[in-house]
């Protein structure tokens, strides 16, 4: 196992093991850390920041852009020695958890009100995990799993399972506030790229019953998906004191059409030294473009060194471009972010769809609607040259032949780095699964599995099985692994020489150690040659680390959603050259025996195609 992925895996089980000697996580005031793809500072600039909260007038929102939700349990002194499975008293949360008393809320009738003991957007025909997804685990040590989670993973599988997961009705855990429970898991899907899924989560919650906790994700997630408006239902209940909330209020009122009122706020909030840069400037454009405020604001950037939620969430929300140099310092959830903005040109945004769709935010078929939708904006006479152009032909073109072309062309542009390669099978998933196998088009017979492996459709694949096994060539062998992993069911030759001849060849030796853990993970090898292959390839599936121990007690347990937790957990790493292949054995394994084997398949043909 690699030492650094193997390091981290270590961090974040032994915190989880220890966070029940905190007795009340996240009572002391949040601590400050920046959100994953920010442009973080080096030490000394954070402690510049630090020391001038309140006084630096060119920063809106250090708090806001920096701070984690609940945080104090990453900090907090902790006791050696506490056993991880110690029962937990519900009765103990945290102190800051009690939701805010809205008087003006009170009347609403009881009957009205949404219970938190299960908040979640998935129906049963939704991939909803069911109630027990989390089973009876305990809520700290989810917590503390979600909040140190290094998201995005490297597995768009993943994410999308652990999407499932976050957005479950499932049980309230035991040990953490219901509010804050959904809180937490909306803040781990905003780092995963899904921002609509956070708003929506934490917009299922009834704002009466909202904690410090999740008015502080609420506002991330209206800023993440753009939308200056999401604000305006908690304005009059923050209690909170940034200085941004003041703003948020001014734009409440012009989005309302109380111009008056609106410019009398944002002055007063300007007089009070909060906004005296870009951040107050962006905020005024949002006043302005909701009402007769007569407030006309040109945004500059040249003095702008660095993003943040509130930039990003203002910008967009009025259409405003941000430079190419900021977003080039944001990690790629804000690309996915990016992509579902809908007041910037669809030109603007169909880089970052190729990024959302490698994350697992947005499908094959909604990637292709994005392409669509470009086309359809652009002017014919402009549209030479266009991707959209080859996507067309993938699809539409007479023959095979055409069709094919296309899609090589798509497959192997010039400067693609590996990400954009793999969006770009993402893309011609279902173009891919229109080609009928024939030797004529054997040689691109890997990327066109691969490409149908990406967007599940492993029945379409699997009809290309006896054509594979009589061909040759390294297209073909590669065609041959992802149907072994990825098919439903045995349809090629699963012996163990195949796999053995499959990782012998000279680079391909992590493509091969991948085979055989998502072989082994699936069962599709015998145990002798499971022993005798892991030995040999150096896969020390046998090793038991806290992280495989959590795994196989969420298997006993069967709990579907702290699995897919754990299994992110394993795939923290935005490389999969980096995942060593004994962590994709224990998650497709533990996905397989939790009842989640089609997700397990594509996690293993993701590996191979990606590796």
């Amino acid at each position: 196992m690699r030492s650094g992925n193997s390091s981290k895996l270590s961090s974040i089980l032994a915190g989880a093991a220890l966070v029940f000697a905190i007795p009340a996580i996240g009572q002391d005031s949040p601590k400050s850390i920046l959100p994953p793809g920010f442009g973080e500072p080096d030490a000394s600039e954070v402690n510049e920041q630090t020391d001038q909260v309140g006084t630096k007038p060119s920063d809106l929102l250090p708090d806001v852009q920096i701070r984690a939700p609940g945080s104090a349990a990453s900090s907090a002194q902790t006791q050696p020695g506490v056993d991880p499975l110690a029962p937990v008293d519900p009765s103990k949360t945290d102190e800051e958890a009690a939701p805010v008393s809205i008087a003006t809320m009170q009347d609403l009738p009881p009957s009205a009100r949404r219970s938190v003991s299960q908040v979640g957007l998935l129906g049963e025909n939704d991939g909803d995990m069911g109630a027990a997804a989390f089973g009876a685990e305990r809520g700290p040590f989810l917590t503390h799993l979600m909040r140190h989670l290094a998201a995005p993973v490297a597995s768009r599988w993943s994410s999308i399972l652990l999407r499932r997961a976050l957005l479950s009705r499932a049980q309230t855990p035991a040990g953490v506030n219901g509010v804050d429970w959904a809180a937490e898991r909306a803040w781990l899907l905003l780092r995963m790229g899904e921002a609509e899924s956070a708003q929506q989560l934490v917009q299922s919650v009834d704002v009466d019953q909202y904690t410090p906790k999740m008015f502080e994700v609420a506002m991330q997630a209206a800023l993440a998906s753009a939308d200056p408006a999401g604000l305006c239902p908690m304005v009059e209940y923050s209690k909170s004191k940034e200085p941004a909330w003041p703003f948020a209020k001014a734009i409440c009122s012009a989005l309302s059409g109380e111009s008056s009122v609106a410019s009398a706020q944002i002055d007063a909030a300007r007089a009070h030294g909060k906004g005296a840069g870009i951040d107050g400037l962006l905020a005024e454009k949002v006043v302005g473009a909701g009402g007769n405020t007569r407030r006309a604001v040109t945004i500059q950037w040249d003095d702008v060194s660095r993003m943040s939620a509130w930039r990003f969430g203002m910008a967009t929300g009025t259409g405003t471009e941000i430079p190419e140099r900021l977003m080039a310092s944001v990690g790629p959830h804000v690309r996915a972010w990016r992509a579902r903005a809908p007041l910037l040109p669809i030109e603007k945004r169909i880089d970052d769809s190729d990024v959302a769709a490698t994350l697992g935010v947005l499908s094959s078929a909604a990637l292709v609607d994005q392409y669509g939708a470009w086309d359809d904006a652009t002017d014919p006479a402009d549209s030479a040259g266009k991707r959209f152009l080859l996507l067309r032909s993938a699809y539409a073109a007479p023959d095979n032949s055409s069709k094919l072309a296309a899609m090589r062309t798509l497959w192997s542009e010039t400067g693609l780095n590996s990400t954009r390669q793999f969006a770009r099978l993402i893309l011609t998933a279902r173009a891919a699964a229109r080609i009928a196998p024939n030797d004529d088009v054997m040689a691109d017979s890997g990327n066109l599995l691969g490409s149908m492996f990406t967007a599940g459709l492993d029945i379409q694949a699997a009809a290309w099985a006896e054509s594979v096994e009589s061909a040759s060539g390294d297209s073909a062998k590669q065609a041959w692994a992802l149907l072994a992993v990825g098919a439903p069911g045995q349809v090629v030759d699963w012996s163990s020489s195949k796999v053995r001849s499959y990782g012998s060849v000279a680079g391909n030796e992590l493509r091969g150690a991948m085979l055989f853990a998502g072989m082994a993970g699936l069962a599709r090898l015998n145990g002798d040659d499971i022993l005798s292959m892991a030995e040999s390839l150096e896969v020390p599936i046998g090793r038991q680390t806290a992280w495989t121990r959590a795994l196989e007690r969420g298997v006993a347990a069967r709990q579907p959603g702290t699995v897919a937790l754990l299994c992110a957990v394993g795939l923290q790493n935005a490389d999969w050259k980096k995942i060593p292949p004994v962590q994709l054995y224990h998650i497709v394994s533990a996905l397989r025996r939790v009842g989640l084997a089609g997700e397990a398949r594509m996690i293993a043909a993701e590996a191979i195609t990606r590796s």
